[in-house]
């Protein structure tokens, strides 16, 4: 079934060419007459009489309806108000053909909204705010999403520098549509057959108006500007949504994922789709909207059984840890999916065939770690610097370094199985402390006319800043097998420079938003360079002999990434849990009294439960093991402060190696 879509409609062009008297006048109408109306904003698009009942009207009540009488999120647009109201109607239908019938609509107590196996199609519904009403019929789910609260889940960004124009990204919303089939057996004779089709969409509606829309004079004219603004941000970014080779063969236009599982797999996969899926790659989902589903993640579903298996597992996984799930049946789900995955993974390997799906499977199983679990998850696991030393070799096979490094190869695409590979190898050497495997790739495409391998656009970084971690990580390396002072502080202060010759005069750092408040990718993308620059730094530093965080030159370096990180957006929908070595690296030297450690409190507190899980959670988790470690070792002995004495510096890594972790903090 095809998926449901945002439809465009061009404004007239005489809108646009309206003189300022008109404007001014048409402003002061269109003020007069909204203060005139009165009701709740449902039975004004119905053209109903409203009796302004408290906390809901009468009308809404008895048809379950989202009742508003402030400025709802559809009102400003005359698409999301005509699909507003074609919802409200087949609602109403619903609601008549219920009464009719007698029959109640069951959901199950059991699982959280958007996972029941019998969820509308999108022929019945086709976005999330869809389901939100459905449920306030029916209000057989445990909490309920049409709380005051509930509107602050769907603002894409909790930062007062929003607007309400931010719904205009630079490509349409999509919605998927999940078909899952069960057949039953009787003594190995086929009986019964079920088909399920489950929809899902991004489709965003506008955010509450605020003080800056009251300026526009009618509706029609602001959709034309702000169409005009989205057009002209995107001709600013020169987005590449080809940027990626997935080794998946064409994009899946439809969305339509048919794979066969019984009632309860599917219900983990809808939990997937529904809230694991849009955490995965949020930068690269903010530089090609909809990429990851249907380029990477959806045709991966359908044609690789392992990396089928091992979203299912990191479903359960998410389930247990996100949404309270309990019990030895979720556990048991985790497990069984595991054991699934790498049983697929030895016979492919056995077979020696489809050495891609097997990288990708493997990739996925140590990536997706990072976006799921609590630090405290005691479930068996094979370590993730493991399964990555079964990726290398199959990189190798495939002969990927080679491929991105030979300039004669020419490639159109970047392959995104080495890109996936590169980040994992790059900063998870600064993990085990040692050098990455690949470095002679990163230092030849750093030397190269052509340096990208695509980590800025799956990150956010510039890939030359992360080639010179990667040199940063051979130092330390180095280091380690007795490299003498003299040339360790030559080599620091010569990749120092080359730090510093990654900034160009156009890398000012200001918050990440247009005129006309979307999301600038461009812009995003320089303030998380600068983030990872500064981290950079810091790592450096720490190479030094004598390094101590109460040093006054990294104490300035963290209060400016601290600077840094406050241009990054917040929240659910920010880009905190992308940035999670940034913070690690620049919490581990914040002393006591530091503004960085304030600003990480808030930032998690933004965050919500969110913060708990996936490698911002154990990030949080080990920064504040050492700050209690490192403030515990100042206060028995603060002498040593203004003493000649170097002073004893508790290493992250100290840290994690004492309490048994072995995370992968990207």
């Amino acid at each position: 079934m095809a998926a449901a879509t945002a439809t465009k409609t061009k404004p007239p062009a005489s809108k646009a060419g309206a003189n300022v008297n008109n404007n001014t006048n048409s402003k002061q109408k269109s003020q007069m007459h909204r203060r005139s109306r009165t009701g709740c904003y449902t039975c004004r698009l119905r053209r109903k009489k409203c009796d302004e009942g408290s906390p809901m009207c009468t009308a809404c009540k008895h048809l379950g309806l989202c009742c508003e009488y402030k400025r709802p999120m559809w009102w400003s647009n005359n698409d999301a108000r005509r699909k507003h109201k074609d919802d409200i109607k087949m609602i109403i239908k619903r609601k008549k053909l219920s009464e009719k019938s007698s029959h109640t609509i069951q959901t199950s107590m059991n699982s959280p909204p958007g996972l029941s196996h019998s969820l509308p199609t999108s022929a019945t519904f086709s976005d999330p705010l869809d389901r939100t009403r459905s449920a306030s019929i029916d209000s057989h789910f445990p909490f309920n999403f049409n709380s005051p609260n509930s509107a602050q889940d769907y603002t894409p960004f909790a930062t007062p520098q929003m607007s309400a124009e931010f719904m205009f990204s630079p490509f349409s919303p999509y919605g998927i549509d999940v078909k899952t089939e069960r057949q039953v057996f009787v003594d190995d004779i086929p009986t019964l057959r079920e088909s399920t089709t489950s929809s899902f969409s991004t489709f965003q509606a506008p955010p509450p108006t605020g003080a800056m829309l009251s300026s526009f004079p009618l509706e029609g004219e602001w959709t034309e500007q702000v169409y005009s603004e989205r057009r002209e941000s995107l001709t600013e970014e020169t987005l590449n949504v080809n940027f990626f080779d997935f080794s998946h063969g064409p994009t899946m236009t439809n969305r339509q994922v048919a794979v066969e599982l019984d009632e309860g797999d599917q219900r983990l996969l809808d939990h997937f789709i529904q809230y694991v899926l849009p955490t995965i790659f949020p930068i690269l989902e903010s530089n090609q909207h909809g990429s990851v589903s249907s380029d990477l993640i959806l045709p991966a579903l359908q044609s690789n059984k392992g990396y089928l298996h091992c979203c299912l597992s990191i479903a359960a996984q998410h389930y247990k840890a996100a949404m309270g799930g309990q019990g030895e049946d979720i556990d048991a789900d985790v497990m069984r999916h595991r054991y699934a995955v790498i049983s697929s993974l030895c016979d492919a390997l056995n077979r020696d065939e489809d050495h891609q799906q097997i990288l990708e499977t493997t990739l996925s199983l140590i990536f997706f770690q990072c976006c799921v679990g609590r630090f405290d998850d005691a479930l068996p696991d094979i370590p993730w610097h493991q399964h990555f030393q079964a990726a290398i070799s199959l990189v190798q096979k495939l002969d990927l370094p080679r491929l991105v490094s030979d300039p004669n190869e020419q490639l159109q695409q970047a392959p995104f199985n080495m890109t996936l590979t590169s980040w994992i190898d790059i900063l998870g050497s600064t993990m085990l402390g040692r050098a990455p495997t690949f470095a002679h790739t990163y230092r030849e495409k750093h030397l190269s006319h052509n340096p990208s391998l695509g980590l800025r656009e799956l990150m956010g970084c510039e890939d030359r800043v992360m080639y010179l971690i990667s040199e940063i990580a051979c130092l330390e390396a180095l280091k380690k097998d007795g490299m003498d002072d003299i040339t360790l502080c030559h080599h620091v202060r010569v990749l120092g420079d080359q730090i510093g010759l990654t900034e160009g005069p156009d890398d000012t750092v200001v918050l990440p938003f247009n005129a006309n408040g979307t999301l600038s990718p461009k812009q995003l993308s320089k303030n998380v360079t600068a983030a990872f620059r500064l981290a950079a730094r810091i790592y450096l530093c720490n190479l030094v002999p004598g390094f101590h965080p109460s040093q006054a030159s990294c104490i300035g370096l963290v209060e400016k990434l601290t600077a840094v990180l406050q241009t990054i957006p917040s929240g659910p929908a920010g880009f905190d849990r992308s940035l999670c070595w940034v913070y690690l690296v620049g919490g581990s030297v914040s002393v006591a009294g530091s503004s960085f450690r304030a600003f990480f409190d808030d930032r998690i507190a933004q965050l919500g439960d969110l913060a708990n899980f996936g490698s911002f959670g154990r990030v949080a988790c080990l920064l504040r093991e050492q700050w209690l470690q490192a403030d515990s070792q100042q206060a028995t002995s603060p002498a040593s402060a203004t003493s000649e004495a170097p002073q004893q510096y508790i290493h992250w890594r100290d840290v994690m190696q004492m309490k048994g972790w072995d995370y992968l903090l990207i």
